[in-house]
């Protein structure tokens, strides 16, 4: 076993994984998991709808200044949960044996 594991941690060491625009191999998993899983809910929907309609009549540049960040963070937020539920399972059956 350890022969393997030093094999293993050889070839990581000469070939690093890459992960994309993850950082990690949790934050790897989520943008799989989001990949193929595309959701958005009724009420995410209806807000955005709602966020569109408070901004009909600007120009396309100045709705694009608004809506990337906002997208973003709720993209940043989203994939923190999934992280941290990640972790969160982890340890759960870390601790249950």
């Amino acid at each position: 076993m350890k022969e393997f594991l030093e094999k293993l941690r050889q070839q990581v060491a000469e070939n690093p994984p890459n992960y994309g625009d993850a950082d990690s191999v949790l934050g790897l998993l989520y943008e799989c998991f989001n990949e193929n899983n595309p959701y958005d809910s009724e009420q995410i929907k209806a807000d955005f709808e709602e966020l569109y309609r408070q901004m009909n009549g600007m120009p396309l540049r100045e709705m694009d200044r608004i809506v990337y960040p906002v997208c973003k963070l709720c993209r940043d937020h989203e994939r923190a949960g999934v992280v941290e539920g990640i972790k969160i399972g982890v340890r759960l059956l870390q601790e249950l044996g």
